[in-house]
Order: structure tokens, then C-alpha cells, then sequence
């Protein structure tokens, strides 16, 4: 417990080029107010004007913001061991909506931070920064806008071609492969492959992909013909949006492929062995790790789950109530974890369940009488224990082998 009459309790509003901080005393009076630059150079000036009017009382920071642009400042105050919590934007939301009049500026949105530090500051987690996690954070969110983009330029893509090859869904399993790309690129409409032979086609792609084979070119040029003639006017400038969209995402995977180096140097230096459970790949384990960072943070895999929005919330009033679905929480953990329980019970075409003591856990679940989404959910949690177990001790994923009961004589 903090003897709260002895400290100064500073709450910091954060943005992109300047911070607001307001001080408050343990009555939640106003005593003083510092708005400075979002600058490492600014820092120090800062909390000299805190030590000015806090005096020779103890003062302690609450940041809203510790992971975006208050990063700088939280590195900067708890490397030189002053104590700083992180305030959850929800509870100063919480706090702002409590006045019967609605405030939003600066200034106030400071003191709300510095009103939950006074009310939570014995509940309020340390701001702790390990650059590592915040290195591995940033490439999972670039690699996200990546992709994003690379589905518009593939939808436009899809609908280029439609134009000019009616077909071209035949022509290729993938529309964005190499010899896919290659060939759209070389050859945007039919009037380019007219103009050259199917041994030329044939080398161009077979450059991106050996084992491309002269029999599939033939095959190309019999449903183009099939098509008939799809050539219209401004032809050349259409296939000059073909092959920029082709360069667009032929640079968009090269940038892929360097991020995921970067991330497949980076997870193994936490120590966390996620990749060694059936179903997780480095993009899994990158955006699980991106979200949780220091596993230490959460005592058990109860406040994991509760972080995640995956535990039940009770609603009850005048001793009746009941647990309902949870809606809140870390949304973008939450569907990691849902798509995650829907691999382990998947079955294969054939009938037979990838993971068959996921598969017969959910069955157990359907038969107990909840429905599958309430079943995928008892999967998740079962998840984010074993997932819980491997970061807090660092081991590999080691699969439950069911024991025979040894018969008797």
C-alpha cells in the first residue's frame, strides 16, 4: 500500500507531437499543469517542472499510452527509476463519462489519467518496455498493411483480366504465383501473345519456374482462343495497368519475405517455442507475441484469457444473474485463438481429425449439450493454458499421449 498523502500523482495525455500533463494531489486538487514536446530533448526539462511543484513530496507518473506514442517518454522515466504505471484508455474513458458534463481537451483527459492513478495505483500494472516486443509489434502491424494491400491490388488484378482473359482463372492455381505473375506481366492481353510464339512463352516463364512445362502454354493459347476476341480500345494503356498492379505485388512480396526474415530472427531471441505446436507458423507466433509481449505480466492464464475477452462475465442483480459472452478484450488475440481451436478440430477430407485429442475434447463438449461456438470456445481456453505453460517456461509443445488401461487378470 502507498501512503497517498505523501505522493503527487501525474497523469500524461499523449499524441504525436506534444504531451499534457496535469499533477493532483491525493484530494484530486489541481496543482499544477506542464505541456511540453513529444522529444527526448524535452524530457529532462520536464521532470524538473514536476520536481518544481510537487516539492518534496513523491511524486509517481501515469501514462494512457505506453505502446504508441508514449513509448519515448515511458523508456525515458523508468530508465532513470522513476515509477510509472500504464493506464488503461478504458478506465479514463470511464472517468470522463462519470461527470454529468462530458470534458475532452488536453488538459482534462490528463487529469482523468491522473485520477485512476490515484484511485488504481495499487492495481495498475508497471509501464515495463522490453524493445524486443515492441520491435516484433511494429513488424507484425507493417506486415498486416501489407497484406491488406496486396488483397486490393489482387482484386483489381482479377478484375483486369476478366476483360481481357475470360478465362485466366484456368490458366494458373494462383493468381499471384511466379509463373503467373510472369506471364501477366509479359503478356496482358492476347494481342502480346499473338505476337509471339508458345517456345518464347514458354521460356520467359519457364525463367520463374522450372518446372513449367511447354504442354500448359498450349493449353493457355487454346482457351484464349476458345475466348475469342476480347481486344478494345485504349488497349495499351489497360495493359499498363496490368503490369503496374503485376509490380505492385511482386514488391509487396519481397517485402513480405523480409519481414518474415526479420521476425524468424527475432522470436527465437524471447525463448518462446510456439512453433512447435501443431498449427502455429511464425506468422501465428509473431502476432501472439506481438499482443502478449512479456508473458510475466499476467500471473495466470485466467487474466490471460480475461485479457483476450474469452472468460464469461457474470451479470447479476438482486442475487440473480448469469455468466455471459464476453465482448470486450484484446479483439485481435481473441480471433488468433478462435482460428487457432477451429484448426485443432478440424477433420480432413477423408474424416480424419488433424488433432484427434482436440477433436474428441469438442465432440465431449457438443455431447455435454453446449453448441459449437460454445464448444470452439472451451477448445480456445484450453489453448491459452498450454500456450500460457509454454511462455511462462519457455519448453516445447509437448502432445498428451492418452494412456491404455492395462487390462485385469
Amino acid at each position: 500500500m502507498y501512503n497517498k498523502r505523501n505522493i503527487c500523482f501525474v497523469g500524461v495525455d499523449m499524441h504525436k507531437e506534444k504531451h499534457c500533463a496535469v499533477v493532483i494531489d491525493c484530494w484530486m486538487e489541481r496543482i499544477g499543469e506542464v505541456n511540453f514536446e513529444n522529444k527526448p530533448s524535452k524530457f529532462p526539462a520536464f521532470v524538473e517542472d514536476i520536481r518544481k511543484i510537487c516539492g518534496t513530496k513523491e511524486f509517481v507518473f501515469g501514462l494512457e499510452d505506453t505502446r504508441g506514442y508514449g513509448r519515448n517518454l515511458a523508456s525515458y522515466l523508468t530508465g532513470r527509476k522513476f515509477e510509472v504505471k500504464h493506464v488503461n484508455p478504458a478506465y479514463t474513458n470511464a472517468v470522463r463519462l462519470s461527470n454529468p458534463i462530458v470534458y475532452k481537451d488536453d488538459s482534462y483527459d490528463a487529469y482523468c489519467v491522473a485520477r485512476v492513478l490515484r484511485d488504481m495505483m495499487d492495481t495498475l500494472q508497471d509501464a515495463k518496455h522490453e524493445d524486443i516486443y515492441w520491435a516484433i509489434r511494429q513488424l507484425v502491424k507493417r506486415r498486416e498493411i501489407i497484406v491488406k494491400y496486396n488483397v486490393m491490388n489482387k482484386n483489381q488484378l482479377h478484375s483486369q483480366l476478366s476483360y481481357s482473359y475470360p478465362s485466366y482463372k484456368k490458366f494458373f492455381s494462383q493468381i499471384d504465383g511466379k509463373s503467373a505473375l510472369c506471364f501477366w506481366e509479359n503478356y496482358p492481353s492476347p494481342v502480346h501473345v499473338w505476337n509471339s510464339t508458345p517456345e518464347k512463352i514458354y521460356e520467359t516463364i519457364k525463367a520463374v519456374h522450372r518446372a513449367f512445362k511447354i504442354e500448359r502454354v498450349y493449353a493457355i493459347i487454346d482457351m484464349i482462343k476458345k475466348d475469342g476476341n476480347t481486344q478494345k480500345g485504349y488497349q495499351e494503356e489497360r495493359d499498363s495497368i496490368v503490369k503496374n498492379i503485376v509490380k505492385d505485388i511482386k514488391n509487396n512480396q519481397e517485402l513480405l519475405k523480409d519481414i518474415d526474415e526479420q521476425l524468424s530472427k527475432l522470436l527465437p531471441q524471447t525463448g518462446y517455442k510456439l512453433q512447435t505446436m501443431p498449427g502455429i507458423d511464425l506468422i501465428t507466433e509473431a502476432k501472439i507475441v506481438s499482443e502478449i509481449g512479456d508473458i510475466n505480466r499476467f500471473p495466470d492464464s485466467d487474466k490471460l484469457a480475461r485479457f483476450m475477452g474469452l472468460a464469461p462475465v457474470h451479470f447479476s442483480s438482486a442475487g440473480k444473474g448469469k455468466d455471459e459472452r464476453c465482448r470486450n478484450g484484446n479483439r485481435e488475440l481473441n480471433a488468433v485463438f478462435h482460428f487457432l481451436a477451429i484448426q485443432m478440430v478440424a477433420v480432413s477430407p477423408s474424416g480424419k481429425p488433424r488433432h484427434p485429442v482436440f477433436r474428441e475434447y469438442f465432440e465431449q463438449k457438443v455431447k455435454e449439450g453446449k453448441n459449437k461456438p460454445q464448444a470452439l470456445i472451451c477448445i480456445a481456453r484450453t489453448l491459452v493454458r498450454l500456450i500460457y505453460g509454454m511462455m511462462k517456461t519457455k519448453t516445447e509443445y509437448r502432445p498428451y499421449e492418452k494412456k491404455e488401461k492395462e487390462g485385469t487378470n
